[in-house]
């Protein structure tokens, strides 16, 4: 009972920055281009706290996963006092529009390389080394006299620093014999290995044939200093962005199983999982949490962001605003989808649930 709490709690922590922060978004532009705002809430539903300041309501709603904030004028058949029609969203240009809603995924991620900075400075980033963590039994660097601890420095000649240049050359040989140069307490040993093909799977979890030789890496843990960290971050930010679109795509073809989809209850035991693991660990999670929310909030589908920005698009094209009806029609599409898959992702955690 108390690791459910702990996950229930971890999950509605996590959940709440990466709501605030993508809802902040949304405000922040919208008061930057003079729009105004008449509520800002965390949560959907009843209001469970509010408490206005000026002209805005700010408000925690009782159900936790979503947000919303309200604008004057957001509907463009909605009627708007001529002294609020220049503080209208409807009535700005397109271009301020778009930006309004575009900042709120763009903050997520915009938060994941600040996480991601943080993360490298204070704690470091796990770095696959070149040094031999674990050699398996019987394999070709067992029989060819590889010892753990030995740090691969040469392949056929060629210089390896990094785990990924190692591992690019032993699955490029395609099972040609390797010349490998090893270290060992300050002597050099030169050593032929035979990759072998084995079966292994991706990142997405989909199979595939690889060349191994049966050594694992020793994991080294590598702090960044600010300048080259804000890179980092960036670049990892990207990679993660990337992964998502790729992982979507690969589902939407059949080439990943949709059981990997996950909703609430997934979410909130792998919160649970890495807030017991640490605070660099549970950010870690939020800071890919909140890239995935920016990347998916951008995809073209009525009801989310890139729903909007997909009109604010038509209507550049076309010259006019797409009809109120057309856009509720779609909208309604858009719905209906999402629900299907909340529904779908909530029956794969019931089924893990029960599995585990």
């Amino acid at each position: 009972m108390v690791n459910v709490v702990y996950a229930v709690l971890a999950a509605l922590i996590g959940l709440g920055i990466l709501i605030v922060i993508h809802e902040f978004g949304h405000f922040l532009l919208a008061k930057k281009t003079g729009v105004g705002v008449l509520t800002f809430s965390i949560g959907f539903g009843p209001k469970l706290l509010s408490r206005k300041v000026g002209e805005t309501e700010y408000a925690l709603s009782a159900f936790p996963l979503g947000g919303y904030v309200k604008m004057v004028g957001e509907d463009p058949e909605e009627e708007v006092q001529t002294s609020d029609v220049a503080r209208s969203f409807s009535h700005q240009g397109l271009v301020k529009r778009a930006a309004i809603v575009a900042a709120g995924p763009v903050f997520n991620l915009l938060l994941a390389v600040v996480v991601f900075i943080w993360i490298f400075v204070a704690y470091g980033v796990p770095v696959l080394t070149t040094r031999v963590g674990g050699v398996e039994p019987n394999s070709p660097a067992a029989r060819a006299g590889v010892q753990k601890g030995d740090r691969i420095a040469a392949v056929d000649g060629q210089e390896v620093k990094k785990w990924e240049e190692l591992s690019g050359k032993i699955k490029g040989s395609e099972g040609r014999t390797l010349q490998v140069r090893v270290e060992r307490e300050n002597r050099q040993i030169e050593l032929a290995i035979q990759p072998v093909q084995r079966e292994g799977r991706n990142v997405f979890g989909e199979k595939q044939e690889t060349w191994a030789i049966g050594i694992a890496s020793e994991v080294a843990i590598e702090k960044s200093d600010p300048v080259l960290a804000v890179g980092q971050a960036f670049y990892k930010t990207g990679e993660y962005s990337v992964l998502t679109l790729v992982a979507l795509f690969k589902m939407v073809k059949g080439e990943v199983s949709p059981k990997n989809l996950g909703g609430p209850i997934l979410i909130a035991q792998m919160a649970g999982q890495q807030a017991r693991e640490g605070v660099g660990s549970f950010f870690f999670f939020v800071a890919v949490l909140s890239v995935n929310l920016g990347v998916l909030n951008l995809l073209p589908i009525p009801v989310l962001d890139g729903g909007h920005l997909l009109f604010f698009a038509l209507e550049w094209i076309l010259g006019r605003p797409i009809k109120l009806r057309h856009r509720e029609r779609a909208q309604q599409v858009g719905v209906f989808v999402l629900i299907l898959i909340m529904i779908y992702a909530f029956y794969n955690d019931i089924a893990r649930f029960f599995e585990g």
